[in-house]
């Protein structure tokens, strides 16, 4: 069965095709709002300032946005005040028990937290496009003219049309996961990637067509492409990796008939957080990064934010932490050892070798601990070394080793400067949630038994066993 042949499988059954639709037709809504500017600015002026920020922070916000913030369209500030909110509500969710007794009480009680997601995203969102609109005016530390009428008017008229903007852009992914096929967020994140990719080709080629690097012009792009090529591979191969752990149930009477007996296991992905460990990190250190060129030249911020440029030693290190963190925090979300344990007791099951219960879980727990800390440095090798490659490693001004890294080449310390879309982190989104798109829609095939999809092309291939 060619490619084709499986499209129109997904086509065939009423439901899975009005979810497809529903989710085109938001993405499109999406990208139409992406092209409607924010009233009074000078788009122009402020592109060719994101042109000189292209190898900073600042680009890989302009990157989660879709290019919305370079051009400052009403999607701006994109789906990040959402983000950050809701890694607020589920910090507080372990330390303030009323949050933690919402979270218990099932649906209702995630509804509510929901809600002040929300609300708390609203928030957010003013404050951030306030200071957008008070930087704008500023001129981002440059001569340019960016604001037309500057003013208590312009800043007001900003504050309203991000945070309606943002407030839209939250309305279409919960419309997405809700009605159409998943994922509506990452979904988003996903759209905006993915629409650059022409413009990173078109440099792409512009750099060959120039030999920007001289006569290693040609080696280098042929060497990017190939490590493109490798990184794509090894993220699928360990976004299909899991750990199993065997279980074995014992034999019991129901009525007159003899079940149990049988063999079976517990799969625990290697990265169960998938991509969101990275754009919560990345939201996170983002967030001084819009008011870096506003504040660069002030004695006190000014340090810490140059301290905090994207490739400095500072940034490397929050983000690789950042990374390691959320990526447990998201698993002791999601997934609950204590529960998983007394599921399989009440169920008649064991793990072989190891007690009932408390044992049982700890058990569960200990390898969950041990393969999180292994898909935590998976995430932070794929997000940094492309990056390092393209941004370069900035140890040189540092004491002591910088004496070593002075006399590297420049392309070492300085990068091959290209785009974002080749970078680690939007590889790893475009890649884990295409994977995590795909999936969902076999699910829903599976689960409407559709036999003209599976018994010709088969499944997905499951993930592999470590």
């Amino acid at each position: 069965m060619n490619l084709f042949e499986k499209l129109a499988n997904i086509f065939r059954v009423p439901d899975l095709r009005k979810r497809v639709l529903f989710t085109l037709a938001m993405l499109a809504v999406y990208r139409v709002g992406s092209h409607i500017p924010t009233p009074g600015i000078d788009t122009a002026a402020l592109s060719r300032i994101f042109d000189q920020f292209a190898g900073s922070a600042l680009g890989m916000v302009d990157l989660f946005s879709g290019g919305n913030l370079s051009k400052l369209t009403i999607f701006a500030l994109g789906i990040t005040p959402y983000i950050t909110a809701s890694i607020i509500f589920q910090l507080l969710t372990v330390v303030y028990e009323p949050l933690a007794r919402l979270q218990r009480e099932g649906e209702l009680g995630r509804k509510k937290i929901t809600q002040y997601t929300r609300y708390l995203t609203v928030v957010l969102s003013a404050i951030q496009s306030v200071g957008i609109a008070l930087t704008l005016e500023k001129g981002m530390g440059t001569t340019e003219k960016l604001v037309q009428n500057p003013g208590i008017g312009f800043v007001l008229m900003t504050m309203i049309t991000l945070t309606c903007g943002t407030a839209f852009i939250m309305w279409l992914g919960e419309q997405i996961t809700e009605r159409g096929i998943g994922n509506g967020m990452s979904l988003l994140i996903f759209t905006g990637i993915v629409v650059g990719l022409p413009k990173a080709m078109a440099d792409l080629y512009d750099k060959v067509e120039n030999k920007i690097w001289g006569v290693f012009t040609v080696p280098a792009v042929i060497l990017l492409v190939v490590f493109m090529v490798a990184v794509i591979a090894f993220i699928v191969f360990v976004e299909r990796s899991e750990r199993r752990v065997p279980m074995q149930f014992a034999k019991r009477m129901v009525g007159r008939r003899m079940i149990g007996g049988q063999q079976s296991y517990i799969p625990l992905r290697v990265n169960s957080g998938g991509v969101m460990p990275v754009i919560f990190a990345s939201s996170i250190l983002s967030i001084p990064t819009l008011f870096a060129p506003s504040m660069r030249d002030s004695k006190f911020f000014g340090p810490i934010l140059e301290a905090l440029r994207f490739g400095e030693p500072a940034y490397t290190v929050l983000y690789a932490v950042g990374i390691l963190f959320f990526a447990y925090f998201y698993v002791s979300i999601v997934f609950n050892p204590k529960e998983v344990a007394d599921n399989i007791r009440r169920g008649g099951g064991f793990v072989p070798g190891i007690r009932p219960g408390a044992n049982t879980a700890n058990h569960i727990n200990d390898i969950l601990t041990r393969i999180t800390l292994v898909g935590g440095l998976y995430l932070v090798l794929i997000s940094l070394i492309p990056e390092w490659l393209i941004a370069g490693i900035k140890l040189n001004h540092l004491p002591w080793v910088g004496a070593f890294f002075e006399r590297l080449p420049a392309w070492v310390t300085n990068g091959l400067g290209m785009n974002f879309y080749f970078g680690g982190t939007s590889l790893l989104i475009v890649v884990g949630v295409a994977m995590d798109t795909a999936n969902q829609i076999e699910s829903q095939l599976i689960m409407r038994h559709y036999e003209g999809f599976t018994p010709k092309s088969g499944r997905i291939r499951g993930r592999r066993q470590w």
